[in-house]
């Protein structure tokens, strides 16, 4: 649990840098950003994926197929939708919607099929998991409410735009539900298979679905007469090295330590350490802005983490179905 616990956290620091790229690159549309980071984790997955080639060899057709399905939503769509909502509502809005998901998921994967939650050790009893969900919760809404109020004070704000952006984040949620809950799925499906191979097949699957999708976006952009300089944007070196730099840490190292996290916790626990990557994504937002955070802020932070702190104290408890008659 404790090393799970560490993997968790650390895939929290790293995926809260993906929040910052479309701050950075303001100019960059984020389908451009989308496809670019995943073809940098694609290539960087290519040499892994000839050191990992024993491994990669046991994975069946079902498996690649799975490595295909994941890839798709919780790496380019889910990016997709992020990085759309950015761009129209700026970082904290979407950060704290996204910070919705150590919520949605606990929920989500206590209402899944028993055999599921069977297969996955157990479920954690509602009673023990609810004062965990509820100081997540209102640290959210404490973190929310600071935000909200920085938006209505801006003078440029677009109130359509920023639903816009809401909306699209939405969309980022719902990606973001379903892929941790089919990745632990399948890596406790696999005990036996290696959580730093599974997340190196997810890069070699993404890297053709990603070159399709830029040369497609590329197609259009010359088709409608698009100003947008090709391929590179209008600051290749620091496209290319924000692209790498996220997709080494973010997409890679991110990927593989979430997937040792979820091999060792209960997905409805693992599900609510998505709560590092709000506070990393906000501690960065802030420091980016130049900011110090306001007291609502730092009473919000301190409930997530009694939040965390609360969950990692609760076990999942075996199914009736699940415990076996004495011989």
């Amino acid at each position: 649990m404790g090393i799970g616990w560490l993997y968790a956290l650390a895939a929290g620091l790293m995926w809260g840098l993906v929040f910052i790229g479309p701050l950075l690159l303001p100019d960059y549309p984020a389908a451009l950003q989308s496809f670019g980071r995943y073809i940098a984790f694609g290539l960087i997955a290519l040499p892994l994926a000839a050191l990992d080639r024993v491994r990669l060899a046991q994975l069946t057709r079902a498996d690649w197929v799975e490595a295909v399905k994941l890839g798709l939503v919780g790496n380019i769509i889910y990016y997709l939708f992020l990085a759309s909502a950015i761009s129209r509502a700026g970082g904290p809005l979407p950060t704290l919607i996204i910070g919705t998901l150590p919520v949605v998921i606990a929920i989500s994967s206590q209402l899944r099929p028993s055999a599921r939650a069977q297969r996955q050790g157990g479920r954690l009893p509602w009673g023990r998991l609810a004062p965990s969900l509820l100081l997540i919760g209102a640290g959210l809404a404490c973190v929310n409410q600071v935000e909200l109020d920085h938006l209505r004070r801006d003078p440029l704000a677009d109130p359509a735009r920023y639903a816009v952006g809401a909306l699209l984040a939405l969309g980022a949620v719902a990606c973001w539900t379903w892929y941790p809950i089919r990745n632990a799925d399948w890596l406790r499906a696999h005990p036996d298979r290696s959580p730093r191979a599974w997340a190196t097949a997810q890069g070699v699957a993404t890297l053709p679905l990603a070159l399709v999708g830029f040369g497609l976006f590329w197609g259009w952009a010359a088709w409608s007469g698009s100003p947008l300089p090709m391929p590179l944007g209008p600051r290749p070196a620091v496209f290319v090295g924000l692209m790498l730099a996220i997709g080494l840490l973010a997409s890679w190292l991110g990927t593989l330590c979430w997937n040792e996290a979820s091999q060792r916790l209960p997905t409805a626990l693992v599900g609510q350490l998505i709560v590092f990557e709000t506070l990393s994504a906000l501690a960065y937002a802030l420091l980016l802005r130049g900011t110090l955070p306001p007291l609502l802020t730092g009473l919000g932070v301190l409930l997530l983490i009694a939040g965390v702190s609360w969950a990692l104290r609760v076990r999942p408890e075996p199914l009736p179905e699940a415990v076996q008659p004495a011989h």
